[in-house]
């Protein structure tokens, strides 16, 4: 049995979350989703569906969420790794057991999804460029050789886990990631994986704004 949790940030996602947690429930036992301040009644879908639900008072951030939900799977003694899963359905279950498989081969200690590894995920000319950019400056940034530094899908060894220890509360905290594997070195790999962007999830914050917004952000910081 797979002693991997996932990570679910949660805010304001009765529509979906249920369905992705139940989906998540077939193939894992352990899936805790950060509530991040819903008002909603997210809390009761996804505790309904089978994840364990711990609550932030207030809405602090995408980056808030995953800390809390670090040190949520870091109090058990057997995790070995966390997947990182978005709430809105645009990840598949399917890629994230690939993930794991190569952390459980022995082959890294982290694995990071990227959505430019194969054809399959439609994206705008636009924010395509966007994203190859932000891909670019983090590179110069860290020296990392990514092609996809902000994509949510990530899996994560206990040991980084256990290390990484966010303080940017909100969409930084991606490329806070990114600089934490500059400087801790774990060995790590892309995966290719694919978003399913729909109408509701663009309207949660991937739309073509929303990436401009966390360019912007890293040229800033």
């Amino acid at each position: 049995m797979s002693h991997a949790w996932f990570v679910i940030p949660m805010y304001n996602e009765a529509t979906v979350v249920g369905d992705v947690v139940s989906d998540l429930r077939r193939d894992f036992q352990r899936v805790v989703c950060i509530d991040d301040g819903s008002t909603d009644g997210s809390q009761e879908i996804a505790a309904a569906a089978g994840a364990v639900v711990v609550q932030h008072p207030i809405n602090l951030g995408q980056g808030a969420a995953l800390q809390t939900g670090f040190e949520y799977a870091l109090q058990d003694t057997e995790m070995d790794a966390v997947v990182t899963f978005d709430a809105d359905g645009q990840h598949r279950k399917s890629d994230a057991l690939e993930m794991l498989a190569r952390i459980r081969s022995g082959e890294a200690d982290i694995v990071l999804g990227s959505r430019f590894l194969d054809e399959r995920t439609k994206l705008t000319r636009l924010k395509r460029l966007v994203l190859k950019t932000a891909a670019i400056q983090s590179r110069l940034a860290t020296g990392l050789e990514l092609t996809d530094a902000h994509n949510g899908l990530r899996v994560l060894g206990r040991d980084f886990v256990r290390d990484v220890q966010l303080t940017q509360n909100r969409m930084a905290h991606a490329s806070e990631i990114v600089h934490r594997i500059a400087e801790l070195q774990p060995r790590w790999v892309e995966h290719p994986v694919e978003i399913v962007y729909t109408d509701y999830s663009k309207s949660k914050g991937q739309s073509l704004l929303n990436s401009v917004n966390i360019l912007a952000e890293l040229f800033l910081r």
